[in-house]
C-alpha cells in the first residue's frame, strides 16, 4: 500500500513539475512577441497589420481545433464572441499599439495592472469585499507602477501609449472574467483549446475589418528589419510572433494550468514581463532607470500577492468575505498580447 502511495505521489510531482516546465516556456515564448514585434512595426508595419498578421496566422494554424470542438460555436456563442473581441482583438491590438509609443518593458508591467483590476471588479461590480492581502497586491502594484512610468516628471512616457497599454489591461480583465464564466459548467466546461481556436477566428475576423490588411505593405516582409543594428529578415520575426509567441505560448499554458492549479500557472506568467523587459533592454537596447526596475519589481509583486491571494475552485478558503464562491485568479492562462 505504501508503495502504491509512494508511486501515486511520485506521478504528481512528476505531472506538476511538467506543467510548472510548460508555464514557463509559456512566459517566454509570450514575452518574446513584443521584441519581435517592434522592429516590424518600425520597419513600416502599421501596428493593427502586424497584430492582423499574428492573430490570422495563428487562427490558421489552430485551424483543425476549431474544426474539432465547432459543438463550441451552437454551445456558448457569447463566450467565444467576448474571448475573440477581449482576450484575443482587444489585448493584442491595444499592446502593440502600445509599443510602438513606448517602451515594450514599460507597456507589459503597465498591462500587468490587470490582476489588480480583476480584484476591482470583484469588489466594486460584484460587490463582493476582497482579502487584506489582495488589496495589499493592488497597492503595490499601482504604487510600482507610478515608479515605472515616473510620475515625478510629470510622465516621462508617451500619454496616448500608456492610456493603450492600460486599455490592453483592461481587455484583459475582460478575458479573466470570461475565463471564468466558461469554468464554471463542471464536466461540462468547454476545452480550453477550442475556446482559444475560435478566440483567434473571432479576433482575425474583427481584426480584418478594422486593420483593413488590403492597404498594408507586404513588400515589408520581404526584406529585414533593424534590431538595435542587426538587421533580422522581418518574415523570420512574424513566423516567431505567429508560430512561437502565438501558437506555442498559448497551447503551453493551457496545458500547465491544467497541470497546476490556475493561481500558480497565473504567478508564474508574471515572468513574461521581467523576460520581455530582459529581452528588449538586450535585443532592443530599451534601458530602463533604476527607479523603473524598482517599480517593475514591485508591480511584479503586487500582481503575485494579488493572484496568490486568490484560491483554485473547491479551495475552502474563500477569496473574498461573505461569499461561498471563490473566485479563480487565471482560468485557462494564455494572457494574449
Amino acid at each position: 500500500m505504501g508503495a502504491v502511495h509512494t508511486s501515486v505521489s511520485s506521478t504528481v510531482n512528476r505531472g506538476k513539475g511538467i506543467g510548472l516546465g510548460l508555464a514557463v516556456g509559456s512566459a517566454i515564448a509570450f514575452g518574446g512577441s513584443g521584441v519581435a514585434a517592434k522592429p516590424l512595426i518600425e520597419a513600416g508595419l502599421d501596428p493593427l497589420h502586424v497584430v492582423w498578421l499574428r492573430v490570422t496566422g495563428a487562427a490558421l494554424v489552430m485551424l483543425p481545433l476549431a474544426v474539432r470542438h465547432r459543438a463550441l460555436v451552437r454551445r456558448r456563442p457569447a463566450l467565444l464572441a467576448g474571448f475573440g473581441l477581449l482576450g484575443v482583438a482587444g489585448v493584442q491590438a491595444f499592446y502593440f499599439a502600445s509599443i510602438s509609443r513606448i517602451p515594450v518593458g514599460v507597456a507589459l508591467l503597465v498591462e500587468y495592472l490587470a490582476p489588480a483590476l480583476v480584484l476591482g471588479w470583484v469588489r466594486f461590480v460584484q460587490r463582493r469585499p476582497v482579502t487584506r492581502a489582495a488589496a495589499l497586491g493592488v497597492v503595490l502594484a499601482v504604487g510600482g507602477l507610478a515608479c515605472v512610468v515616473e510620475v515625478w516628471a510629470g510622465l516621462g512616457f508617451d500619454a496616448l501609449g500608456l492610456a493603450l497599454a492600460l486599455a490592453a489591461a483592461g481587455c484583459q480583465v475582460g478575458y479573466f472574467v470570461l475565463s471564468d464564466q466558461g469554468s464554471d459548467s463542471g464536466a461540462d466546461a468547454p476545452d480550453p483549446l477550442g475556446v482559444i481556436a475560435y478566440g483567434l477566428l473571432v479576433g482575425a475576423l474583427v481584426l480584418t475589418v478594422v486593420a483593413r490588411p488590403w492597404g498594408m505593405d507586404f513588400s515589408v516582409l520581404g526584406h529585414g528589419a533593424d534590431m538595435n543594428g542587426t538587421e533580422v529578415p522581418a518574415w523570420l520575426l512574424l513566423a516567431w510572433i505567429v508560430l512561437i509567441a502565438t501558437v506555442v505560448a498559448y497551447v503551453t499554458g493551457v496545458v500547465s494550468v491544467r497541470r497546476l492549479s490556475p493561481q500558480v500557472a497565473g504567478v508564474v506568467a508574471c515572468l513574461e514581463a521581467v523576460i520581455a523587459t530582459v529581452l528588449a533592454w538586450v535585443l532592443l537596447g530599451e534601458h530602463l532607470s533604476a527607479p523603473q526596475i524598482a517599480g517593475g519589481a514591485v508591480v511584479l509583486l503586487g500582481a503575485f500577492i494579488a493572484q496568490s491571494s486568490t484560491p483554485s475552485k473547491g479551495s475552502a478558503t474563500p477569496v473574498v468575505t461573505g461569499s461561498p464562491e471563490p473566485v479563480p485568479a487565471r482560468e485557462s492562462e494564455p494572457v494574449p498580447r
